[in-house]
C-alpha cells in the first residue's frame, strides 16, 4: 500500500513569483525523489490576483524552463490563501518573514505557530537572478530534509 500524499503549501504576497516557483519546483524534485509530497501555493493579500498582470510571473518562467522543468499544461490565476489551507498542509512555508509574517499574524493569528519562514526577497527587492537561486536552495534543501 503507497503510503498517502502528505502537503507543502508555499505562501508569499501575490502568488505570482515566488511561491508559484517554490511550488513547481519542489513538485518536480519531489517526483524525482520519490517522495510523497506534494505542493500547492496560496497568496496572503486578499484578492491577490487582481495584483498581477497575469497567470504567472515570466520571471517564474524563465526560471523553470531554465532548469528544464516543464510547466504545467494550464496555469491558473493565482489565489487567496485560506484557513483551510493552512490547517490540511502538513508543512506550512512563507517565503519572506519579514513581510510574511505580519499578513499571517493578522489574517490567521492562531495558525502563526504552523508556519515556517524562509528570507528571500520580492523582485522589487532582489533581482530574479539572486532570488530564485536562494529560493532553489531553501526548495532543495527542504526536500533532502523530506527524504
Amino acid at each position: 500500500m503507497q503510503p498517502a500524499t502528505k502537503r507543502v503549501l508555499f505562501l508569499c504576497s501575490g502568488n505570482y513569483y515566488r511561491s508559484r516557483f517554490a511550488e513547481l519546483l519542489f513538485n518536480h524534485l519531489a517526483a524525482a525523489k520519490g517522495i510523497a509530497y506534494r505542493a500547492d501555493s496560496a497568496g496572503l493579500w486578499r484578492d491577490c490576483h487582481t495584483h498581477n498582470p497575469g497567470p504567472l510571473s515570466p520571471h517564474t518562467i524563465a526560471a523553470l524552463k531554465e532548469r528544464e522543468i516543464p510547466l504545467p499544461a494550464s496555469l491558473r490565476v493565482p489565489r487567496d490563501v485560506t484557513k483551510a489551507d493552512l490547517v490540511d498542509a502538513d508543512i506550512v512555508i512563507a517565503v519572506k518573514e519579514s513581510e510574511h509574517r505580519p499578513l499571517v499574524t493578522e489574517r490567521f493569528p492562531e495558525l502563526l505557530d504552523r508556519v515556517e519562514f524562509w528570507h528571500v526577497d520580492d523582485v522589487g527587492d532582489a533581482p530574479p537572478s539572486v532570488a530564485l537561486p536562494a529560493l532553489e536552495r531553501h526548495v532543495r534543501e527542504l526536500v533532502q530534509r523530506l527524504t
